[in-house]
């Protein structure tokens, strides 16, 4: 009860209090998402910094009751990490506010299971701020929806969880001067299995913006969108140590890249002896070439249990330093869609099709899994797609996305009282198509099939009502 009554507590005041914020924000130069896209791959090389109670497990993932009285770093010097991160010409830090376990190293308003309550009782995110700004570096903050400790897990999400996730952000990104980018995990991930339904994306998403519009949102979802589209993220993300990696060839996205230099994100006994990954390697085969093609690299270092990063790290960093450096801004990015924020309405709806392979029938390419396709029968000269919305619903956005490029002509139509209306006709030859227009309303939507290079096929079409 207590935790329900600081959260509805917390939730007024932030709803008072919103006005006042948004003026000082208002103050503040507004940049256009390109600006900030190019800004943060001009960057090129950061440090992550995995630091919060798994650290005193000897694993990545933390019991969820675990006691705020193991966390007790007596020697913490955040300064310490902002000139190892220096050493590496790294441009910026992100720690880890809140991890998978939901024990928060701020002085947070929202629960008791948080780093005041530690034997620390110090605000760790406050500290690592001011230090990574006193050392000319940016300030990038890591939060995770996923909280076991709170409950806050599949099939169990209410509204509540909701508003202490806003009320969470609310606190970080009202509390620490500006940060550059917010990287959310936990979220539509396989393993996590929190959809953007559960905790609504676009809630989020504009609530960052209202709070920080230059703050970009990076939810490491790399494992389950296309390379192509850019869908609830502003940058493209890729985790090594997942098997997600960017195309050094053909990338053309601003991205980030992640990998610790340690064996594991959160700092381990073994830390201090065991061997750090090299850093000639870490540089010639990560560094180089992920700027070469957009992408910014950020490389995990843990402190240990007194708050410090351990001497073979710290070597390590040193190196990097001594081979690497930021050359500045990389070539301009090109133009871009804006990333898909809002839910889909195509979900799971019913849908239908010209004759299709028995095993890949309609439903693949609405289910959400881009791993999947719908595939018309090698005999149908021209294949269609149709979606029937549960009611009529209004929509000014479609991605159709393929399992590879295929459709190279097609043409899109929605039902309106019976009729049949264009949205588009024409050549597209994209892996995934978005096509945004002016709002209408309909029951149901067809995508057919003009031209394609072998057997159509499709793996998602996406249907959003986008606010503009």
């Amino acid at each position: 009860m207590k935790f329900k009554s600081l959260i509805k507590t917390l939730c007024i005041a932030l709803l008072c209090s919103l006005p006042v914020i948004l003026k000082a924000q208002s103050n503040k130069p507004v940049k256009s998402l390109a600006q900030l896209q190019q800004e943060f791959v001009d960057l090129r090389f950061g440090m992550f910094i995995h630091f919060n109670i798994p650290t005193y497990l000897d694993q990545d993932w933390a019991d969820p009751e675990a006691s705020p009285a193991i966390f007790n770093p007596t020697k913490l010097n955040c300064d310490q990490w902002a000139k190892a991160a220096k050493s590496a010409h790294m441009s910026y830090g992100c720690i880890t506010t809140k991890h998978h376990s939901g024990f928060c190293i701020w002085d947070t308003k929202t629960t008791d299971y948080n780093v005041m309550n530690s034997p620390l009782k110090r605000d760790v995110v406050k500290e690592y701020a001011d230090a990574f700004r006193a050392n000319g570096l940016k300030v990038f903050l890591y939060y995770s929806i996923l909280d076991t400790h709170h409950r806050l897990r599949p099939n169990g999400i209410t509204r509540k969880h909701v508003d202490m996730i806003k009320a969470q952000i609310t606190e970080l990104l009202t509390k620490y001067g500006d940060i550059g980018a917010l990287i959310i995990d936990g979220w539509d991930a396989p393993w996590s299995r929190i959809t953007y339904d559960d905790v609504p994306f676009e809630e989020i998403y504009r609530l960052v913006k209202s709070l920080q519009p230059n703050c970009l949102v990076m939810d490491l979802n790399g494992a389950k969108y296309p390379a192509e589209g850019m869908f609830y993220t502003d940058i493209k993300t890729y985790e090594q140590g997942a098997g997600q990696h960017i195309s050094k060839e053909n990338n053309n996205m601003p991205a980030l890249s992640c990998y610790p230099l340690q064996k594991h994100w959160f700092w381990n006994l073994s830390d201090p002896t065991d061997a750090v990954k090299d850093p000639v390697k870490l540089v010639n085969d990560n560094i180089i070439p992920f700027n070469n093609v957009d992408c910014n690299f950020i490389l995990n270092v843990a402190p240990n249990r007194d708050g410090l990063i351990d001497d073979n790290a710290l070597a390590a960093l040193k190196k990097i330093g001594e081979m690497w450096k930021n050359e500045g801004p990389v070539a301009k990015l090109p133009k871009l869609d804006a990333p898909i924020i809002s839910h889909n309405l195509a979900k799971n709806q019913f849908s239908n099709s010209s004759w299709s392979d028995d095993m890949n029938i309609m439903d693949f390419a609405n289910d959400d899994d881009f791993k999947s396709s719908w595939v018309s029968n090698s005999t149908v000269k021209k294949p269609w797609y149709e979606i029937t919305f549960d009611r009529d619903q209004g929509f000014n956005a479609i991605a159709i996305t393929e399992e590879k490029p295929n459709i190279t002509s097609l043409h899109i139509e929605y039902c309106d009282n019976g009729t049949w209306k264009p949205i588009f006709s024409g050549e597209n030859k994209g892996r995934v198509k978005i096509f945004r227009f002016d709002r209408i309303w309909g029951s149901k939507l067809r995508v057919s099939v003009d031209a394609s290079d072998h057997q159509a096929s499709i793996a998602e079409v996406g249907v959003y009502n986008e606010r503009r």
